[in-house]
């Protein structure tokens, strides 16, 4: 037996959304069949400075649940599958690909205290998607969650020159995708889409695995 069946036998795989013993990445069939997927229009959401935005599902119920279990819960088991459908999406909506995949950090101090970093490994299975691997391309200086921002106008606030890149010459002249969990005012990839684009990026896109606001 390879390693990766011992550790399926010992540990096996959940759907992230039941937490029933599920062999795909992907939800079981029972959730396929009644998560808050989003079709069509409902998928994009507009964001200054984003070319397109676009979402798997929409934020709430078990998807809310699967989210705030994997960043605040540390169920890091759940990345991976989130990862899988937000790569999926991103085939879906954005089929040319792009130079760099990337994601908002979280800052230093909330690295430490979180222990790991959600956008990356959600960045990290869409990339895995692609044949590559996610580029860090940003730091992030410490702010107020934006998760305790209800009103848009202080979110935006809240992040505006929060994000600087690593290397500007790193993203000049070309196209870049930003991968996070949930879009909510789009306030935080508006600002690295920003920061991008003074920097001379050519195409900024996201994908996220949820959006809120949506019924």
């Amino acid at each position: 037996m390879g390693a990766a069946k011992v550790l399926d036998w010992l540990f096996p795989r959940r759907c992230p959304f039941c937490g029933q013993v599920n062999l795909s990445d992907l939800p079981c069939e029972t959730c396929q069949k009644t998560l808050p997927w989003l079709l069509g229009p409902s998928a994009r959401s507009h964001v200054e400075h984003i070319d397109d935005t676009f979402s798997a599902l929409g934020y709430r119920g078990a998807v809310r649940d699967a989210v705030l279990a994997m960043k605040f819960g540390k169920k890091l088991s759940r990345a991976k599958p989130l990862g899988v459908l937000a790569a999926h999406c991103a085939h879906d909506h954005l089929p040319e690909g792009f130079d760099l995949i990337s994601w908002p950090p979280l800052s230093a101090k909330r690295l430490r205290q979180r222990g790991f970093d959600q956008g990356e490994r959600l960045a990290g299975e869409v990339a895995k998607s692609c044949g590559g691997k996610a580029t860090r391309l940003f730091v992030k200086e410490d702010r107020p969650a934006q998760s305790g921002l209800a009103d848009a106008a202080a979110r935006r606030a809240n992040v505006l020159g929060a994000y600087r890149l690593l290397r500007a010459e790193a993203v000049a002249g070309k196209s870049v995708l930003l991968v996070d969990d949930v879009v909510t005012t789009g306030a935080t990839l508006s600002e690295c889409a920003r920061v991008l684009r003074l920097a001379g990026a050519r195409r900024v896109c996201a994908v996220t695995v949820a959006k809120a606001g949506v019924d």
